[in-house]
């Protein structure tokens, strides 16, 4: 049991958690290209913890429940911290850090419904990927400019905002189309489908 808990790749996503804190007070506390530099450099150490610990625990057969779980709660927490970060230098991020916690939440309290109560197993849907991608390089390039232009900054706005709308109703539409029993499983679906 408590190898499944401090297996390799399980250790690299605590390591991400932990990180979060150290980030932000780096981003928030910057002040000289050489802080940012700092803080982007403890960020892209988190990043690449993130694209390694899956490719380990494929490779070496460590692949855990546990570790199902904790990834996917380590990208989120990373996601919302960028969220939090953006909004240091412009505020008018705090809404979409609102509504992606709101966004975040609801998915949470949905994913735990249906497998609690329907046995349903989803993963990513093509709209929640394009979103996150959206999202994540949005929230980069206001990271790596800090002193970006208003404009720029509330286009980046719109078009994150827009996705997140957009993943949110098609997400709402998945739900409700499971909780009628109208959407296929990968259990369900027929071989070869």
């Amino acid at each position: 049991m408590w190898k499944e808990y401090f297996s390799i790749p399980n250790l690299m996503g605590y390591f991400r958690i932990l990180m979060i804190p150290v980030f932000l007070g780096a981003y928030y506390n910057a002040k000289t290209p050489g802080d940012y530099v700092t803080a982007f450099a403890i960020l892209a150490v988190s990043l690449l913890t993130d694209f390694f610990d899956g490719k380990i625990a494929r490779k070496f057969n460590m692949i855990t429940n546990f570790g199902k779980m904790l990834d996917p709660v380590a990208d989120k927490l990373t996601q919302g911290a960028l969220a939090i970060a953006v909004t240091f230098k412009y505020p008018i991020m705090k809404v979409l850090l609102v509504f992606f916690i709101c966004k975040e939440l609801y998915m949470g309290i949905m994913g735990l419904y249906l497998l609690k109560k329907k046995d349903f197993h989803y993963g990513a849907q093509w709209y929640g990927k394009i979103c996150t991608g959206v999202m994540d390089v949005g929230i980069l390039i206001l990271l790596l400019f800090p002193e970006m232009d208003y404009q720029i900054v509330f286009v980046l706005f719109v078009l994150m905002m827009g996705y997140m709308i957009f993943s949110l109703v098609k997400y709402v539409q998945f739900h409700l189309a499971a909780i009628r029993g109208t959407v296929m499983t990968k259990k369900q679906e027929a071989p070869g489908t």
